[in-house]
Parts: C-alpha cells; sequence; structure tokens
C-alpha cells in the first residue's frame, strides 16, 4: 500500500499522483486516460482499456475426453471469448470432445480447424449477460426437474424421468455462464458496472446457483433410481410426495428471499426456508422408519431417493442463509 495526499490545484480541482511503479507496469504516462469507478466510499481506477476480446491459447497435447472438455470449460469460465486450441495434430478423438465441450456451453461455437489446432469463439456479447435471469432460469429447471423426478417415480412413468436427466445439461450450462460472469467480475471494475450488481451479490447469486446445480443433479439421481424401480407402495409413495412438498416449499422460499427486494421479507422468508429445513429432518426419519419393512434392495433404493430430497431441502436451507447474509445490514 502507498499514500498519497490530496491537493488542489486551480483553486477548485483535486488532484492525486499515481505510484510511478504501477504507472510503468500499466502503460500508464503523460496522456494516458484511466477510468475511475466509485463503489460506495471506495474509488478503483484502471487503465483505459479497449473493448477487445480475450484470447487464450491451451495446449491440448495428451488431453482426451473429459479431461479435454473439462479444460475447453475452464477457459471458457475463466473468460476468454476466442480459445485456441493447439497439439502437434489434433485426432479425430480430440476434435469430437472439442465438439462436445462446445454443445455444453452457452453461446460457443467452432470458428476454425485446422490439422493443428481448433479455434473456438464464445459468440454472445459479455456486457449483455444478466447473473440474475441466469440464476432465475436455473431457479425455474431445478425445480421443474425435482418435481419431475418425484411424479415420475410414483408414476413410474420412463419417459418423465429420461426427460429430467436430459435437462440437466441445461442447468449445467447456465451454472458455467453465472461462473463466467462471477469471475470477470473479480478482475473488472469494468464488468461490474456494465452487470449493474455489486460484486457481493454476484458472489450470493454465484454462491446460490451452485446449490440449484446440486438440485439438479439429486434430480437426475432420483430419476436414474426411479427407472429400475417398479410400483411403490401407496403408503411410502404418499410419504415420499410430501417429503418433495416440504422440501419443495423450503426452496420456493429460499429463492424468494434470495430476490427479495426488502430486507424485512428477504429476512422473514430466509428464516421460514430455515425452519422448514429442521421439520423435513424429522419427516425423513418417519419415512426411513417405513423403509425397514420393505425388501432391502427396494429399501436401499428409496433410501438413497429419500436423501435427495432431503439433501435438497439442505441446499434450499444453504440459499436462505446466503439470502439472510445479501439481506444484512453492511459495515
Amino acid at each position: 500500500m502507498e499514500t498519497r495526499k490530496v491537493q488542489v490545484t486551480g483553486g477548485s480541482t483535486f488532484t492525486v499522483s499515481l505510484p510511478k511503479t504501477w504507472a510503468t507496469d500499466n502503460d500508464v504516462s503523460s496522456g494516458t486516460t484511466v477510468e475511475f469507478y466509485p463503489e460506495g466510499d471506495e474509488l478503483l481506477l484502471t487503465p483505459e482499456r479497449e473493448n477487445r476480446r480475450q484470447e487464450g491459447t491451451l495446449d491440448v497435447s495428451g488431453l482426451e475426453d473429459e479431461e479435454l472438455m473439462r479444460a475447453v470449460m475452464t477457459m471458457y469460465v475463466s473468460g476468454f471469448d476466442v480459445i485456441s486450441l493447439e497439439a502437434g495434430r489434433i485426432t479425430t478423438d480430440q476434435r469430437s470432445a472439442i465438439r462436445d465441450a462446445t454443445q455444453r456451453l452457452v453461446g460457443v461455437e467452432v470458428l476454425e480447424e485446422t490439422a493443428d489446432s481448433v479455434v473456438i469463439q464464445d459468440l454472445l456479447d459479455s456486457s449483455e449477460l444478466s447473473i440474475v435471469n441466469a440464476v432465475t432460469r436455473m431457479r425455474l429447471i431445478a425445480q421443474s426437474m425435482l418435481e419431475d423426478a418425484v411424479t415420475a417415480l410414483i408414476e413410474n412413468d420412463d419417459a418423465i424421468a429420461e426427460d429430467v436427466i436430459e435437462r440437466d445439461d441445461d442447468v449445467d450450462r447456465l451454472w458455467l455462464v453465472v461462473s463466467r460472469i462471477f469471475r470477470a467480475t473479480l478482475r473488472s471494475p469494468r464488468a461490474v458496472e456494465e452487470l449493474g450488481v455489486s460484486r457481493e451479490d454476484c458472489f450470493d447469486y454465484h454462491s446460490s446457483a451452485r446449490q440449484l446445480e446440486r438440485i439438479a443433479d439429486h434430480a437426475v439421481k432420483i430419476s436414474d433410481i426411479s427407472l429400475k424401480l417398479k410400483d411403490l407402495p401407496t403408503d411410502v409413495a404418499d410419504a415420499i410426495h410430501g417429503l418433495h412438498a416440504e422440501a419443495a416449499t423450503v426452496f420456493e422460499g429460499s429463492m424468494d428471499a434470495l430476490f427479495a427486494e426488502e430486507a424485512t421479507d428477504a429476512t422473514r422468508l430466509g428464516h421460514e426456508a430455515l425452519a422448514g429445513v429442521v421439520d423435513i429432518d424429522e419427516h425423513t426419519r418417519r419415512i426411513d422408519d417405513m423403509l425397514r419393512d420393505l425388501e432391502p434392495a427396494q429399501a436401499q433404493s428409496l433410501g438413497l431417493i429419500v436423501d435427495s430430497l432431503s439433501r435438497s431441502a439442505d441446499y434450499g436451507g444453504n440459499i436462505a442463509e446466503t439470502a439472510l447474509q445479501k439481506a444484512a445490514p453492511r459495515p
């Protein structure tokens, strides 16, 4: 940290000098334009940057399948708009993995292919992305996935179960979009200004989006198990239906708290959601007692489903805690 005294020039203009080392490292000299971004009682300064797209290069030699796909997604989340994937020779399997990776990303397409490289590009304007819209969309999809997963289980409907599993890709795409936006706000005050959401709120939305992604994963888990199960005993089906209703109430209340405009509403909704988590724990124990009378394999599978619903409620509780922190007074 360095300190500077504010001086007055011309009788009315406040001026302050810049540390020379910082200025030299960032190519700031006489005549350079700098940008100021006010954040509460702080003022952030950065050299003026052109709105050019960020380009990155990645050596994919030896990377295959999921490892290669994860590498591409990591570059995307890190904020690169144009990604050059290079190797001595790009194999057919690598090209296939790269195409699979682009299909899991929003707005990304293959721009150019040669024998030793594949260039992919994000075609979306990052300044037009909304973290609030992305999280809202994740909420709607995760909510419907969990509801349909339980419906598929109770009604023994394999078509619904398979549809739930397919929808998980949509949640994963949005999760990566949220992660990309969040990381951009950590790097650049301009990204915060363009987004119109504070860094703290972005952190809260990013944390909540992670919980939504996990809820969607549990919906997939329930659907996978339901594909292997036959008709359920009526009392067990009713109990699971009731457990889902309670978990859904926690989920909805926590998300309403997160998006509440008034702090008093967010606080009330958040506490109500957390109280619901406690009730679900008791409901879960009662269902576990019912399962002891079933055939062991079926009881084990249904136990996993009950656990997934309970965990989904816990994730809703995590969102409620985030909403309470978001609504709390800030120092």
